[in-house]
């Protein structure tokens, strides 16, 4: 089977969608499939140790930095990604997010008959209300529009958590199907706990609380200032963003660590004995399942994607979004019972062990065989749109493919 997957981000860009769209290529390419990925150019260097050299061609196109944002590239006007399509000659086109790439790509995809799956991946409504908050909704509903518009038009829309499927269905996007990222359990491993990097990052014995992510406004990770003042807790920051030296300023005693990758950031998991979240705008969260992996408990809000990945009380601590005194006293209750940090820490590994990047990558190619046995008349549809309950073909493109 031959697949476009057009994605706004892609290695060595360091982000969800960025690592899902290389996991899903790796993933097609290890069963015998035949990926493409169309991608923005960026500035950025080669691939680091976590993703090494890309699985499959990749055509970059033509971008420029968002403004305040440079880490983000947005593809400029071109017909490189409408060549790239006609020249693959694809089976399926994936889309892996609603942005102005994938929309031209759409565009592309219906020209030539060609079924998508578009997957929604940025809560795009979520990062308008944070940074045009006060302009009447307009930025929302701007950004609500866009993301129906390629998702209407798609065969399919795969959505990462329950809140997901509940927020595209209330603003009428149709056939959306439950499609969560995996994880590499291997890598984000209990065993990779390193004491003499818990002794440099608190040379005091503190409880070490961990963030992993995006430096940005609509990560509000300056809800942790709380958590900073703490005695006996040491904050430790891992990634990079437009925030970063403000959060430097607000977050007084805390460790930044800069961006960190591949093993060396499965080592800070690892060490850490409570991870927390503080974005409230998560479709999903890759940082929290890594985390679980790692065997560290987690404290997240209780908002979007962390609902389906965190068992309040279980497997971590669910906190009303947007509060700091609650993230504070979360890590208060954690720091004084080390027996639950070890419970928690041990039901998380063990609820995400079920969810590695090869089963959620045969997952993903039973959707595309539902899609195209709709397109092809195989169970009986006559078109777009009439797909089944969920995935059940994944048979129709795996049986002659080597086993991962």
């Amino acid at each position: 089977m031959r697949v476009v997957i057009v994605t706004e981000s892609f290695p060595p860009d360091v982000n969800g969608v960025a690592h899902c769209a290389w996991q899903t290529a790796r993933h097609l390419a290890l069963r015998g499939h035949e990926p493409l990925v169309v991608t923005p150019a960026g500035a950025r260097g080669r691939p680091g140790e976590e993703h090494g050299a890309a699985p499959c061609p990749v055509v970059r196109v033509p971008s420029v930095p968002l403004p305040g944002h440079p880490q983000i590239r947005v593809a400029l006007p071109s017909r490189r990604p409408a060549a790239a399509l006609a020249a693959h000659r694809p089976d399926i086109v994936h889309l892996a997010g609603a942005f102005v790439l994938e929309a031209r790509a759409m565009t592309a995809a219906r020209r030539l008959g060609v079924p998508a799956v578009a997957v929604y991946q940025t809560d795009l409504g979520g990062y308008a209300r944070t940074y045009l908050g006060a302009c009447l909704g307009a930025g929302e509903d701007l950004a609500w529009r866009r993301i129906r518009a390629v998702h209407h038009a798609a065969d399919r829309t795969l959505a990462p958590s329950t809140a997901a499927v509940r927020d595209l269905a209330a603003h009428g996007v149709p056939r959306v199907r439950l499609w969560p990222p995996g994880v590499d359990s291997e890598r984000f491993h209990p065993g990779r706990r390193d004491l003499e990097l818990r002794r440099a990052l608190a040379p005091g014995g503190e409880l070490i609380v961990g963030y992993v992510g995006r430096l940005a406004p609509e990560k509000r990770v300056e809800l942790l200032a709380p958590v900073c003042a703490l005695p006996g807790v040491r904050v430790v920051i891992a990634g990079d963003g437009p925030h970063a030296a403000r959060l430097r300023s607000a977050l007084p005693g805390a460790r930044f660590l800069g961006t960190r990758t591949g093993d060396e950031l499965a080592r800070i998991f690892a060490s850490l004995d409570v991870f927390v979240h503080t974005g409230p705008h998560e479709t999903f969260c890759q940082t929290v399942q890594e985390a679980q992996a790692s065997g560290v408990p987690v404290i997240a809000p209780a908002a979007g994607g962390p609902l389906d990945l965190v068992d309040h009380a279980r497997t971590g601590l669910l906190v009303p979004p947007h509060d700091a005194e609650a993230l504070r006293d979360a890590v208060l209750t954690l720091e004084t019972a080390r027996r639950a940090r070890t419970e928690y820490g041990r039901a998380g590994r063990e609820s995400v062990l079920g969810r590695t990047w090869g089963v959620v990558g045969d997952e993903l190619l039973a959707h595309y065989a539902e899609v195209l046995g709709v397109r092809g008349g195989v169970r009986g549809g006559s078109g777009p749109g009439r797909c089944g309950p969920g995935p059940s073909g994944a048979g129709l493109f795996t049986a002659r493919s080597p086993q991962q």
